[in-house]
């Protein structure tokens, strides 16, 4: 595997050339967590007073003693408070090709890759983001690691000032070998599946999916003598150990794959169908005929003592390109809201959760004390949100719909191990998609996501649904960041666009795409100008509205 030297910073002294020093670490169970940013009442410029009935002068950090008050105690005039912090922006990462490190474990088109870095720094871009393939770097036989290919792209990133969020890809790509960009599971997981085809997602009709290990064996050892959740964390684990030296100095984020496309959820529809945002809604399909799935609902049935419920799926879910209102458990008075209907739904989705939750433990083990931020991400299923239903969050495992709130659990769990959310749909608008399926709400999924991330204090990371570099989708993109953002509160997001193409550096494409990285890298941007009285002020407008009651904005 090809050397690479820490950079300046990460250099031993002489003292501690042959030796490096674990960082300080607390056990996870006592770890100071961050507090919620509290909320501050905007500042008008007044000077407040307060009478202390004390016995002699007093002073404090940021006042002054007045003249003894008639009631022989002192009057303390308080200084006004610090301005708010200097405004920050949302800074923009660029995701590099599938194939930018082909299936041999070799960066593809060396000199292009270097000059398109050096063509994104000087645009003011903060990093890159790659998908680390599972298929690529362990692809021949359990543990053998190959990380030459990566190990290039972090000089490349080093050279050129850039930092590199790296994506756990424990998915495959692409769809099938006959697809240019066909990146499969590690070769030796394949001839596991050959032999045990209920290592793969199963649907009611008997299809299955190998984009992703089913969840329902998550801790049986079916690989080789490992859990799917061990080789998981065997695959982290190295990767820290490979690239210890620069995890938080150029590798700042690591995004952990947790299902399709690596997303938290089931491959309900091909991810390849999920890419085309304006395609035909599909229901989608409920993923729980695999042996490991179904043994685990017939226990919970027999749990809730109700063994007829254990035996797969609901019925009457209907075909793919159903109206729900055609079906019996997806229409609006359908099955889906009896107590079969969330018996099932709980069970579907709290699996999904566990999954989460183990891959969220692992990856807090593993990366406690590096210095990195640990990101997951949540699908943008935005095709039926306008029905009472929404079937397509359903079956992804998303327990969302008119009365229930299914992306605030995912949040919680997020916040819990202090996770960065990602999700996508920051291009899409309603008036667009609509156009195509008017029960479709992308933007209604996006609020509901943002509003998730506010009340659990959580980090995020949006992105682009499809890749277009048009004025009105780089627009939207401003215009949904503006949901989450606001400097004043400490709410922290980034924005990831997906993905680095040849069109990119088209230069029409090119002077659009650097206009909008400066826009979202300007604080300023995510503010509105408030006028309070004679003084103005500066307050993201979302947090002004409900700060201020009729505050003037122009």
């Amino acid at each position: 595997m090809a050397a690479l030297s820490p950079p300046p910073s990460a250099l031993p002294g002489p003292a501690a050339a042959h030796s490096r020093p674990d960082p300080p670490r607390l056990a996870p169970s006592l770890a100071l967590r961050p507090a919620a940013a509290s909320r501050r009442v905007p500042h008008c410029g007044l000077a407040v007073s307060a009478r202390l009935y004390s016995s002699g002068p007093s002073s404090g950090a940021n006042g002054s003693v007045g003249d003894p008050s008639p009631w022989g105690g002192e009057e303390l005039q308080h200084g006004l408070p610090p301005p708010p912090r200097a405004a920050v922006g949302a800074p923009v990462f660029v995701t590099l090709p599938v194939d930018a490190v082909a299936p041999g474990g070799r960066v593809a088109r060396r000199k292009a890759m270097a000059a398109s870095f050096m063509a994104l720094a000087a645009a003011g871009v903060e990093g890159v983001a790659v998908e680390v393939w599972w298929g690529i770097v362990e692809r021949d036989a359990p543990g053998a690691y190959d990380w030459a290919g990566y190990v290039d792209l972090v000089s490349l990133a080093r050279r050129h000032g850039l930092k590199l969020r790296v994506i756990m890809a424990f998915h495959q790509f692409g769809s099938g070998p006959g697809d240019p960009c066909w990146i499969p599971l590690p070769r030796w997981v394949l001839e596991e599946m050959e032999i045990n085809p209920d290592l793969s997602f199963s649907d009611r009709f008997g299809r299955r999916s190998r984009e992703y290990i089913s969840l329902g064996c998550d801790n049986v050892p079916i690989l080789k003598g490992r859990t799917p959740i061990q080789a998981y964390s065997d695959f982290m684990r190295n990767f820290r150990d490979t690239f210890q030296d620069f995890l938080g100095i150029i590798i700042t984020e690591v995004q952990i794959g947790m299902g399709p496309a690596g997303e938290l959820r089931y491959p309900s529809c091909p991810s390849e169908k999920l890419a085309r945002p304006n395609s035909l809604p599909e229901l989608g399909e409920f993923q729980c005929y695999d042996k490991y799935m179904l043994a685990s609902i017939n226990a919970c049935a027999q749990n809730v003592g109700m063994s007829a419920w254990g035996s797969g799926g609901p019925l009457g879910a209907g075909n793919l390109f159903q109206n729900p209102e055609g079906t019996h458990f997806f229409k609006n008075d359908g099955s889906w809201n009896t107590a079969y209907g969330q018996f099932f739904l709980e069970w579907y989705s709290g699996l999904l959760l566990l999954h989460g939750e183990r891959l969220c433990m692992a990856a807090d083990a593993i990366f406690w004390g590096t210095g990195v931020k640990i990101l997951a991400k949540v699908g943008g299923i935005h095709w039926h949100y306008g029905t009472n239903s929404h079937p397509s969050e359903l079956t992804a495992g998303y327990y969302n719909t008119l009365t229930r709130d299914g992306y605030l659990p995912i949040a919680r769990l997020f916040s819990r191990y202090r996770m960065t959310l990602c999700c996508a749909c920051f291009d899409l608008r309603d008036a667009e998609m609509g156009q195509v399926n008017p029960e479709s709400s992308p933007e209604g999924v996006l609020r509901q996501l943002v509003y998730a991330a506010r009340m659990c204090n959580l980090p995020l990371t949006g992105e682009n649904s499809v890749t277009r570099l048009d004025d009105e989708s780089l627009n939207q993109v401003v215009k949904s960041s503006k949901l989450y953002k606001d400097s004043l509160y400490g709410h922290s997001l980034s924005f990831n666009f997906v993905r680095m193409n040849k069109n990119l550096f088209d230069r029409h494409n090119w002077t659009r795409f650097t206009r909008f990285v400066r826009q979202m890298s300007d604080g300023r941007t995510f503010q509105a100008k408030l006028d309070i009285g004679a003084r103005e002020s500066y307050f993201h407008s979302v947090s002004a509205s409900e700060e201020i009651g009729r505050a003037r904005i122009f």
